[in-house]
């Protein structure tokens, strides 16, 4: 999967880089940085980093990684938070941008990140988020690499809530609709929540009856033959749905090669939201895998959230996903 979110201790997370929120001088600073220094061996690491010298904010610069679980330390200086009005965020992206580039001429084939300023330094968590995954999202787009955001524990990923506004309002909404709906609908209650009335609609799409012999003959399309027709439809390209789903080169070779894949429900769901799906055709998609979904699912309801948004940007659903504990898309 190229882009991940995982809850670890960076220095624990196994990559061919690990991204340090340095001091911009030659010395050990506090949080991250003086855990990365305690990790990797603080003298030998504090040698290395003295060659290097003063690190600009928004620059970077390599080191060996010691006694840490990668090959190489990426040292980057983010921006300490005045008011937003002081480049804070053109830094903070350059960061990133400077990191990957840096990692992409080391030849590494996966980074791992923390949440860079989001600590001592005070960047507003939900923007520092947003900057992250907009700078990942691009480089992405051109390069192969797996790239990690790795956050320490629950409470280092506790936004303010506007990135997600909305969401728990509308599980709990959606939720008690089909609750509701399921225990009454025997008094001839009309309320129908949009998960009936999208299976409704598939229903009424079914084929007229007809013999067991003739339906066995005449079987649907598969999920790949259906996956590859939406793909063909779409004018985007193999390369543009693979990367917009978050899926791996030698993933999508392989389902394109094997006519009964039978993909995963975070895959298939990954790439209806490439595709840009509406709802009843993603549902259509995902029965082909023998993949339902269920109004008392988090993960169901959260997807469902943003297609009837109409917001297909598979980074920001992603990070929905991981705040509220559940598989990210993509493979």
């Amino acid at each position: 999967m190229p882009f991940q979110m995982i809850r670890n201790d960076i220095t624990k997370v196994k990559a061919d880089v690990i991204v340090n929120t340095a001091n911009p001088k030659p010395a050990i600073g506090g949080g991250t940085d003086s855990a990365i220094y305690s990790a990797a061996g603080e003298a030998e690491l504090l040698a290395e980093r003295k060659k290097i010298g003063n690190i600009a904010p928004g620059q970077a610069a390599a080191t060996p990684a010691f006694a840490l679980p990668a090959k190489h330390i990426i040292h980057t200086v983010g921006p300490a938070w005045i008011d937003g009005e002081h480049g804070e965020r053109d830094i903070l992206r350059s960061c990133y941008e400077k990191s990957l580039e840096l990692a992409a001429e080391l030849n590494a084939e996966s980074i791992a990140f923390p949440l860079i300023a989001t600590g001592v330094y005070g960047f507003p968590k939900d923007e520092a988020l947003q900057i992250a995954l907009s700078a990942i999202q691009k480089f992405l787009l051109t390069h192969d690499m797996t790239v990690i955001i790795s956050v320490f524990d629950k409470d280092s990923f506790e936004l303010s809530g506007k990135l997600f506004a909305g969401i728990d309002e509308y599980i709990d909404e959606h939720y008690a609709a089909d609750t509701a709906d399921a225990e009454y609908r025997y008094e001839g209650m009309n309320s129908r929540s949009r998960y009936e009335r999208e299976r409704m609609h598939l229903r009424r799409q079914q084929p007229k009856e007809e013999s067991l012999d003739d339906a066995l003959k005449n079987p649907g399309k598969t999920f790949q033959q259906r996956l590859f027709e939406l793909i063909d439809a779409s004018g985007m390209g193999d390369v543009a749905v693979y990367k917009k789903a978050n899926i791996d080169r030698k993933v999508f070779s392989s389902i394109k090669c094997k006519p009964n894949y039978k993909p995963k429900k975070k895959t298939a769901v990954a790439f209806a939201i490439a595709l840009q799906l509406d709802m009843p055709t993603m549902l259509d998609l995902l029965s082909r895998a023998e993949i339902a979904f269920s109004p008392s699912n988090q993960f169901d309801l959260i997807i469902a959230y943003y297609v009837n948004k109409g917001v297909y940007d598979i980074f920001e659903i992603n990070a929905a996903l991981f705040k509220y504990g559940q598989p990210i898309l993509g493979e």
